[in-house]
């Protein structure tokens, strides 16, 4: 996608050079950028677009993400604003205004508040009923955001997005034959599409009917084999019956690494790499609460753009960390299964973010659909995380605990124990959590995915 998208890119800024007042040319430059991570470029070309007329919300959208996206908050609001002055229920730009605001504030109300009149106005919109329901499932308000769902419903029964939203809300709250009748519903609408198949084959784990799920896994993970999400479906399942090839999948000690990273070049030590790169990450930071549709709660979430990741300290880094992953790979091998299958022992960054975890915060457990290697690397672990011994694990990373309901519940498998300056390695495939803590000092971590180069 990358490279077409900087094809496409470099085709528009060709055009551009050509004929400068395409104001269309200049919206489609700025999505590219956008896409890329280019944000200063995209909102350059935004404001190229809007300067020369064009009226379209899409534009206010594209130029309020790249504005979010370096955390010009204020001026990325009134872009949100903008585009909704256009298109009153725009759902995309409800969903990124409440999200915005309900990390700069914490509170619900304010961040609902543009589409509760949205939703006033125009009462049968179901995209507006979907935006409402997953910014209350991550405001942890289950049982309002299983109801806005049905809500939605009640306009559009046959809304793939509010059937998924609804079967997945109730499945939460344990009210799993409202869950399954939901799913199966969507599946008959749309047999073909792998987001309902995933969302029935979740009904199914949560209903205690793992063979049935084993069978919908294998034909996912057959039709979409890179997917991580089905890998670890059809692997839950195999647990819940007892099957060999779930060890093989979950070999721990094969398959997940904790090494320490050496000082980078330029530092005198591992200790005065992590305080400044402590004191950068912690002046980006700039929410109060956690983002919609992501895994952290009770912290906040920054995402690492190009621009970012170029700074000298998260450059050398990822630098130290290629030096030390690279060896591992090298070391796990190729072979059989969804990750040695793929193994060349060198990768390709695709994404990367950080996370400050405050006091009683956690992650959800979670796999990454459209990764293959996940890394997490301490920048800073609290005393008590990392004083902890025996059955007490808080701040630990653990492993193999599903993120969906299942009957009977799977604890998870397997912990690791955080350390400032440690990377930890994993398959993507890897169902993974953090416990909550206790502590007045953050945890301060990096993540990222990577596909094999």
């Amino acid at each position: 996608m990358a490279r077409d998208r900087a094809a496409d890119a470099a085709r528009l800024r060709q055009a551009l050079a050509g004929n400068p007042q395409d104001a269309a040319a200049w919206h489609n430059l700025a999505a590219a950028e956008g896409d890329l991570g280019h944000l200063a470029e995209s909102e350059a070309a935004a404001h190229r677009a809007i300067g020369q007329g064009i009226a379209a919300p899409e534009t206010r959208l594209v130029l309020a993400r790249a504005l979010l996206g370096q955390g010009k908050l204020d001026e990325a609001e009134r872009a949100f604003e903008a585009a909704l002055e256009l298109r009153a229920g725009y759902p995309e730009a409800h969903l990124d205004l409440a999200q915005l605001r309900w990390m700069r504030t914490g509170d619900g109300v304010a961040a609902l508040a543009r589409l509760a009149a949205a939703l006033q106005a125009a009462p049968a919109e179901p995209g507006l009923h979907l935006v409402r329901s997953i910014a209350l499932e991550y405001m942890n308000r289950p049982a309002e955001a299983a109801s806005a769902a049905e809500a939605g419903l009640g306009h559009a029964p046959r809304d793939l997005q509010l059937l998924r939203q609804a079967a997945h809300g109730h499945a939460e709250l344990g009210n799993v034959p409202r869950a399954l009748a939901l799913a199966r519903q969507a599946a008959m609408l749309a047999p073909q599409d792998p987001g309902t198949q995933i969302t029935l084959c979740e009904a199914l784990l949560a209903a205690g009917a793992a063979r049935d799920a084993e069978a919908l896994a294998a034909r996912l993970a057959a039709a979409q084999p890179l997917d991580q999400h089905a890998v670890a479906l059809r692997a839950t399942a195999w647990r819940l019956l007892g099957d060999a090839r779930y060890g093989e999948l979950h070999d721990y000690p094969t398959f997940v690494a904790s090494r320490k990273i050496a000082a980078p070049a330029g530092w005198a030590s591992l200790e005065a790499f992590l305080e400044m790169l402590r004191a950068e990450l912690e002046g980006l930071h700039c929410f109060r609460s956690h983002p919609f549709q992501q895994s952290v709660r009770g912290g906040s979430q920054l995402m690492l753009h190009p621009e970012l990741l170029a700074r000298p300290a998260l450059r050398a880094l990822f630098e130290a960390i290629g030096a030390t992953a690279k060896p591992w790979l090298a070391q796990v091998g190729s072979g059989a299964g969804p990750f040695r299958s793929r193994n060349t022992a060198d990768y390709s960054v695709t994404g990367a973010w950080s996370v400050r975890l405050a006091s009683g915060g956690f992650h959800s457990d979670h796999v990454h659909p459209r990764g293959w290697l996940s890394g997490v690397f301490y920048v800073d672990v609290p005393p008590e995380v990392s004083a902890a011994t025996g059955s007490s694990r808080p701040g630990w990373l653990r492993l193999g605990h599903p993120g969906i309901r299942t009957q009977p519940e799977l604890p998870a498998d397997c912990y690791v124990k955080p350390e400032s300056g440690v990377l930890v390695l994993f398959p993507a495939y890897m169902w993974h959590g953090v416990e909550p803590f206790s502590s007045a000092r953050a945890r301060l971590t990096l993540a990222f995915d990577a596909l094999p180069a």
